[in-house]
């Protein structure tokens, strides 16, 4: 996979350089380019916004740089092997745009090649992401329900989800497939706990299943755990659950931590609208 990030703070992208990101950059398993947008300015300050038509406060970033710099990244990898018949996937943070989840993180790891764009300031001339989405794919992706000085930081969160997907980044290739959120069993769950060596610590223990070597049972109860997690820190996400992916024990689980199901068959908790 191929991955340009356009900034103007290209210091920021530095911890793209450690962990499992640095590591497939230096196996040629992922190639990242950091591209200063400054570069491509034409005034002695090395300007990238001005003041937004209309009115109001903060500053926009200007649409010719980003023009020219997006132009180019094109160009730049059009001429590298590894991209030259593939069409990039602008990618731009901004908290208007789509939630970024892990169905979208696999979705992207699949594109041999992403542009990021991280805004600053109130955000980037709408004119630069109208004129790429008639050429290329185009995500305006949010990492959240707040907002940040600047993209760079959803950058690094969106670069580190797609990139553990991508074929040899993990250590084993099926660590992420029970993963909270991972698509299939765990798409509307929260993983459970996890315990390691030693088996008592400052008097604590951990569950017995874990030392029973039955995969069965573990595997029961690691989905029983992911429902309890769930339900304690993530209701919402129960309520959503497709009814037609759980089974007798799943909805026991459920009844157990007072879920009931409504009419479709969806749960919901005691006096909301879903049990209605």
């Amino acid at each position: 996979m191929r991955i340009d990030v356009v900034t103007i703070f290209p210091e920021y992208l530095e911890p793209l350089n450690v962990s499992l990101v640095g590591k497939a950059r230096a196996r040629g398993q992922l190639l990242v380019e950091v591209h200063n947008l400054r570069d491509w300015t034409h005034d002695r300050h090395n300007t990238v916004d001005d003041t937004p038509y209309g009115g109001g406060p903060g500053m926009v970033m200007k649409p010719d740089p980003w023009g020219e710099a997006l132009d180019r990244v094109e160009a730049r990898g059009r001429a590298d092997e590894r991209t030259a018949t593939a069409d990039p996937v602008l990618v731009v943070p901004a908290p208007s745009g789509r939630p970024f989840t892990q169905a979208l993180a696999v979705e992207l790891s699949e594109k041999p090649w992403l542009v990021f764009a991280p805004a600053r300031y109130e955000g980037i001339d709408r004119r630069v992401i109208d004129e790429y989405a008639g050429r290329w794919e185009v995500h305006e992706v949010s990492i959240g329900d707040y907002v940040l000085a600047g993209g760079e930081a959803a950058v690094l969160v969106i670069t580190e989800a797609v990139a553990r997907l991508l074929p040899g980044v993990l250590g084993n290739a099926e660590s992420h497939r029970d993963d909270s959120f991972a698509p299939g069993a765990m798409a509307d769950l929260l993983e459970g706990p996890v315990y390691t060596k030693p088996p008592e610590w400052r008097g604590r223990g951990i569950p017995e299943v874990l030392l029973s070597g039955h995969h069965g049972r573990i595997a029961r109860w690691r989905r029983d755990e992911a429902f309890r997690r769930t339900a304690a820190h993530r209701p919402d996400l129960i309520e959503r659950c497709d009814p037609a992916a759980l089974d007798k024990h799943d909805r026991a689980v459920l009844a157990e931590l007072g879920w009931r199901p409504g009419p479709d068959g969806r749960f919901g908790r005691p006096g909301s609208d879903v049990e209605e």
